[in-house]
């Protein structure tokens, strides 16, 4: 049956034992109780904002263009920002020489004096100088851990490790894109080669003759800027300079334990000196790639990440790389992004391949602003291997580290590199530059952890983490979203386990679902839009007081508040009931709702039968009843007994 307002009716005690009813006839008549006690005060203000200042660092996005090879100029740790990024590298290994000089010849230029090559022969084994471990038991492992993984491997990740390594990076990718990807692909006009595992690996190589990221925009007028700016991201971002000064060895030359994937023996390089593992080529161009793709279509950018994350695990797997190779190159990646996505000359560019690319995708996929992020999420996980997020966040975490234990002080505070806010602007349009900036800072890893405490704050960051909102909340965060600008400004959800001693505020026209297993201390204020609680303890530990606008109880299972619990007059509390416990709220302290709005949905396909009760919060009622009660398809009565409110289905 359509949906009805209902109003108050106090039944005898004879009847119901004192409880009070609310018959469903269509509307309020102004005679809630006005007995509640009076409204708690909204949670206490922080008395600051948090911040994230730039490190007083030489930054990489001020000096990307001396990341050169073959001159002078940019051929030292002080000289080429390239080489100075993962140098943290050398608390680990002193290369033979601390010079851009492997294979390398350049000419004086001024007071930099001429390169002459290097006498390293890039095989550690061969009894000629190569270089000195300052940090055995951290190398050994490094090494140790490519042994493992081509030893265990199977035949599926050995294949996956194949396709990695020959075809474009930027096309193997695009499969982060679950749904998109043959939309993606279809509009970048992306091809490949390389379709299948070679019969006879022995004798050939198969390299990708295919078009990488795919045809710009001089013959691709719908996609082809989106094409465009994926180029752009590469400009400076070659990784051959640091391979060339560390001058350390891919890990099948540390020791033949490491067993190249048979298929890849032919790509192996017949020049050892030009040919160092750290850092990894592979896994800087793919999550280059990945985060760019995630920059414009942030819908699928945790899975983006996720699958340059994974790119980077393959190259282990298939015996090229070692953990700190990739570790290294998915920092330089971010670094290259930050750098080229803050350069003026691709301010425009930027914009439009974003607008051209949704604009495409949307198209092809019959979708609009507010539909496109379910369709990008479609797929289960058999059609889709990102689509499970709690998968994809423990993945995520492990290929942060693979498994090196800290080895340095684990509580530095962290580090945000200069212009990496720039990443998540369009994941987060409704937050201030600075607001992105303390994102990036509260999802940060832990210190300690070798190579990845570089100056700038590039290898601790956690880019799957920082795309899933905040991961703390430290003094006053307030988040206003407007509706009208539709997407995320309209609806966001972050599924971080959110932390700190902070409050949150949310205010104007949007909603703001928190999905994580949070512990926030400072309390949440609502004084315009929606926040809908998506998880037991979406609201951690503080007070809620809802001044205006709403709030939504969503999550599968009852959720729990410790604090107050405080609805306005003319506020509204929805309940999304799904027959299992969810959609249920349980107050821990004071719970004020009077001359409020209950609005009752059905979730996950529960419908319920007429006579039905179904309770919805406990915690201490006292005198108080809703003004305005909606049971979406049913005529209800609200039932207020014992500390709870219920509704029965009536008809």
């Amino acid at each position: 049956m359509r949906s009805h307002n209902t109003r108050l009716v106090l039944l005898p005690a004879t009847v119901m034992s004192s409880l009070l009813l609310l018959a469903a006839c269509g509307g309020s008549d102004g005679n809630s109780s006005t007995n509640a006690s009076t409204p708690p005060a909204p949670p206490p203000d922080q008395q600051f904002v948090d911040s994230a200042p730039v490190p007083d660092v030489p930054a990489f996005v001020d000096n990307i263009a001396t990341n050169q090879r073959n001159d002078a100029r940019f051929a030292t740790l002080d000289t080429n920002a390239g080489v100075r990024l993962v140098s943290r590298f050398l608390d680990l290994w002193h290369p033979l020489t601390e010079i851009v000089d492997a294979g390398v010849t350049a000419s004086a230029v001024g007071s930099f004096p001429a390169i002459t090559p290097s006498a390293w022969t890039g095989l550690p084994n061969d009894g000629t100088p190569g270089g000195t471990m300052l940090n055995p038991t951290v190398l050994n492992q490094n090494i140790q851990f490519a042994i493992n993984e081509t030893t265990n491997r199977t035949q599926a990740q050995a294949d996956a490790a194949y396709f990695d390594d020959r075809r474009g990076k930027g096309f193997s990718v695009t499969d982060g894109m679950g749904p998109l990807t043959g939309p993606w692909r279809a509009a970048a006009q992306q091809t490949t080669t390389i379709t299948s595992i070679p019969a006879n690996a022995t004798t050939v190589l198969f390299n990708d003759t295919g078009n990488n990221i795919g045809v710009g925009s001089a013959s691709n007028a719908t996609f082809g800027k989106m094409v465009d700016l994926l180029s752009a991201m590469g400009n400076n971002a070659s990784t051959e300079p640091a391979k060339r000064f560390y001058k350390y060895a891919r890990p099948y030359r540390w020791s033949t334990s490491v067993i190249v994937d048979p298929t890849l023996v032919p790509a192996e390089a017949t020049d050892a000196s030009t040919d160092g593992g750290y850092i990894s080529g592979h896994e800087a161009e793919a999550m280059r790639d990945a985060v760019t793709m995630a920059y414009c279509v942030p819908e699928r950018g945790p899975e983006m990440i996720s699958r340059g994350l994974e790119l980077g695990e393959n190259r282990i797997l298939a015996g090229m790389h070692s953990p700190l190779d990739v570790i290294a190159g998915r920092m330089f990646a971010y670094a290259a992004a930050v750098a080229n996505l803050n350069d003026p000359a691709n301010a425009s560019l930027k914009t439009a391949a974003c607008q051209q690319a949704r604009t495409a995708l949307m198209a092809a996929t019959n979708t609009t602003p507010a539909t496109f992020f379910a369709f990008a999420h479609s797929q289960p996980v058999s059609a889709d291997r990102f689509a499970d997020f709690a998968t994809n966040k423990a993945a995520s975490n492990r290929r942060m580290t693979f498994g090196f234990a800290q080895i340095e002080s684990t509580d530095a505070p962290p580090v945000v590199p200069k212009g990496a806010e720039v990443l998540l602007e369009n994941r987060y349009p409704y937050l201030s530059p600075a607001q992105r900036r303390v994102v990036i800072k509260t999802t940060e890893f832990p210190s300690g952890f070798p190579v990845m405490d570089d100056a700038e704050g590039y290898g601790r960051m956690d880019m799957f983490a920082a795309l899933n909102g905040y991961g703390q909340f430290n003094g006053n965060v307030t988040i206003s979203m407007d509706a009208t600008q539709g997407g995320f400004s309209a609806n966001d959800t972050w599924q971080n386990d959110i932390s700190g001693t902070g409050k949150l505020t949310l205010a104007g026209s949007g909603t703001l679902q928190l999905a994580g297993n949070n512990s926030y201390s400072g309390g949440s204020q609502v004084t315009g839009g929606t926040l809908q609680a998506g998880s037991a303890t979406a609201f951690g530990t503080g007070d809620v007081f809802i001044g205006a606008g709403s709030v939504a109880i969503s999550a599968s299972s009852p959720v729990k508040t410790s604090g107050k619990f405080t609805l306005l007059p003319g506020t509204t509390l929805e309940m999304d009931v799904n027959g299992a416990g969810g959609g249920q709220l349980n107050v821990g302290g004071q719970l004020t709702f009077a001359k409020s709005t209950l609005h009752v949905k059905f979730a996950n396909g529960f419908t319920p039968k007429v006579g039905d009760t179904i309770p919805l919060i406990s915690g201490g009622v006292g005198n108080q009843q809703f003004s305005t009660i909606t049971v979406d398809g049913f005529k209800a009565s609200a039932v207020y007994s014992s500390g709870t409110v219920s509704v029965h289905i009536d008809s």
